[in-house]
């Protein structure tokens, strides 16, 4: 990619090459972040983003080129679990495009396969809930990079809404499998890599939910997962500090996936009545996502709610 810019001297800064420079500017300069103000960036293919006010003091290691934890020029690596569909593939895509080396991780390996496509992806086959088979990926990742730089630790499962005394116990025993242990696992692999590796440090990003805050009715089991993921998100950044480990935490609302395809055809309210509710494209979430990993390792985003704009969390119930 060609980008032309009134100031070439961005590509001699330790911001990174002008290629690096749009594509950080990217998620800023889209409807949702239009908020930023400057001179134009002209990108091959008709796309007009804008460049950050503040050019006099460029924003440090936030480029893909690596500076956040390692050297200059260096490609950045990111693991990103429940890869196989949804949020995670579109992160997963996401990642790529922008030229990061991606690990995925799932439990079917097709669904994995079919997420890289022809890209360069490191494909493990893995389940979150199994501490041997976490541990074995996080040892060929070491084994394959050297060193990694984010965790998406994203894989997730939902149940079909009941009273909690009408959901099986073997239900939730299947969920808060994957969505606790699971996250604690893999969480716990790469901050040990993250710990230990030179130079030190990285990024954990927990996906948690709109449920992290505020439940749907007869979603005991899943709301209850993700509060456990706001707590671990907490403790991993507390506890990251000793080891330039930076952990965040991104609730979703509503992204336009399988898991919510009922959303627009009506599901159940705090009030009693089925209403259709809106759903947001899964891409958005990627970028998100995407400007949470780009961040440098000294600053911290603990929190990040991205949701379709009229779903009902503020004012639900």
């Amino acid at each position: 990619m060609r980008v032309r810019t009134p100031w070439p001297e961005w590509a001699a800064t330790g911001l990174g090459r002008a290629e690096d420079i749009a594509g950080i500017c990217a998620f800023h300069a889209s409807d949702d972040a239009a908020f930023l103000t400057g001179q134009a960036i002209n990108v091959d293919g008709g796309v007009t983003i804008q460049a950050p006010f503040a050019l006099a003091s460029p924003l440090p290691c936030i480029a893909d080129c690596g500076a956040g934890s390692r050297g200059q020029g260096m490609s950045r690596g990111i693991v990103i679990t429940g890869a196989g569909s949804g949020i995670g593939r579109a992160a997963a895509r996401a990642f790529l495009a922008a030229g990061w080396r991606v690990a995925l991780i799932g439990r079917r390996e097709a669904k994995l396969i079919e997420t890289a496509g022809d890209s360069p992806a490191l494909i493990l086959r893995c389940d979150v809930t199994d501490p041997a088979a976490v541990d074995a990926a996080f040892a060929r990742i070491a084994t394959e990079w050297g060193h990694l730089d984010v965790l998406f630790n994203n894989a997730g499962l939902s149940l079909k809404g009941a009273p909690i005394d009408e959901i099986p116990v073997a239900d939730w025993l299947d969920l808060s499998a994957v969505n606790i242990t699971g996250m604690f696992l893999t969480a716990r692999a790469a901050f040990g890599m993250m710990r230990r590796q030179s130079p030190q440090g990285g990024r954990i990003i927990n996906n948690g939910s709109i449920s992290a805050a505020v439940p749907r009715p007869g979603t005991a089991p899943y709301t209850m997962s993700k509060h456990a993921v706001t707590g671990l998100t907490r403790t991993l950044g507390l506890d990251g500090r000793a080891f330039n480990i930076a952990c965040g935490q991104i609730d979703i609302g509503n992204a336009a996936t399988d898991m919510v395809a009922a959303m627009p055809k009506g599901v159940p309210q705090a009030d009693g009545s089925l209403k259709a509710e809106p759903v947001m494209d899964v891409r958005l979430v990627a970028e998100a996502v995407l400007h949470m990993a780009r961040l440098p390792l000294d600053v911290s985003m603990p929190f990040m709610t991205i949701m379709a704009r009229d779903m009902p969390f503020l004012g639900r119930g």
